[in-house]
């Protein structure tokens, strides 16, 4: 295993984006924060429930795709951001030894523990493959990761769609400038869909996006001495059709004062004031290929679920 990000990093990059996000107008605070390990097990949850399509059709493509995808690739190397548990990633790698490519999993986590069990877990199921797990921050160390075509890159779950536009094509940039010769992308993107299915998606009959809306809070309260009182928000999820991104938000119910003690900062929250937790872009097919271009990167194959809610890309560097 190898560690370019610390406990220290993490505490430095939490204090510099509440500091950030609580003092801008209007405030935000970016929803990587949710993930403590409630907020992880309130994820696994939403990803269960019936309104939360993605984790299923994203799971029906790779069922039904992942022998095209090992085929189409030729990769010796899986190299996952932001790896998680690797429940769905199973999937490809099966069908990678089936192809009798793969040699090596690199799975890439901001995570070290779970990173260390989910990795275990791998290298106990598949012996015959080398295992390099990193704890590193893919927004900041892709440069760091190891090299070695051809590799496939894999970023799961519509995260993508968690980063402003700018910003989206900036990572993607920094992924095509990594890649090698041979090296190719598949990216999971939600697409535009019903409004109403997508904001349901987002704040769900049972309350379960609300508590993990509001575990941000609590996350700032245990880590940074703070006082947020979690109920004194409301969740709110609402469409952006000129952005075509939902955007998930914190709504102050009173006119109320938060003191954060290891910022030396006061935090004032009018009545009905909204702070952003989240945006998720959604896609259209044509959007998808020119933000991949403008990275530097060509879509090659494009596969959906038999209801077309979701989408696998395969990208290679353009020439």
């Amino acid at each position: 295993m190898d560690r370019f990000l610390t406990a220290d990093d993490l505490e430095k990059a939490l204090r510099q984006d509440v500091r950030e996000g609580l003092t801008a107008s209007p405030k935000t605070l970016p929803p990587k924060w949710f993930y403590d390990e409630h907020g992880s097990a309130l994820f696994e949850e939403i990803t269960r429930l019936e309104e939360y399509y993605p984790t299923r059709r994203e799971r029906e493509i790779l069922r039904a795709r992942a022998g095209e995808i090992a085929a189409a690739s030729g990769a010796e190397t899986l190299l996952e951001l932001g790896a998680g548990s690797g429940e769905k990633t199973r999937l490809l790698l099966d069908a990678l030894s089936e192809a009798g490519t793969l040699r090596a999993y690199v799975p890439v986590d901001v995570s070290g523990d779970f990173l260390t069990a989910a990795a275990g877990h791998i290298a106990g199921d598949y012996p015959a493959l080398a295992v390099h797990a990193v704890v590193a921050d893919y927004e900041q160390h892709l440069h760091l990761l190891p090299s070695g075509s051809p590799r496939l890159f894999v970023f799961l779950g519509g995260t993508i769609g968690n980063f402003l536009p700018a910003d989206r094509i900036a990572f993607l940039s920094g992924v095509r400038a990594i890649m090698e010769d041979g090296d190719a992308l598949l990216l999971g993107a939600d697409l535009v869909k019903d409004p109403e299915r997508l904001v349901r998606a987002y704040d769900d009959g049972q309350g379960v996006t609300a508590a993990f809306n509001r575990n941000v809070l609590r996350v700032i309260n245990r880590r940074l001495d703070a006082d947020f009182d979690p109920l004194g928000f409301d969740h709110v999820a609402v469409w952006d059709a000129h952005n075509e991104w939902i955007e998930m938000r914190l709504r102050s119910l009173a006119d109320q004062t938060v003191r954060i003690r290891q910022l030396d900062l006061t935090v004032r929250f009018a009545e009905g004031e909204e702070m952003r937790t989240e945006i998720s872009a959604k896609f259209r097919p044509d959007r998808l290929r020119a933000e991949l271009g403008a990275a530097g990167l060509s879509l090659d194959t494009l596969w959906t679920d038999e209801a077309g809610d979701f989408s696998l890309s395969l990208s290679r560097p353009a020439l």
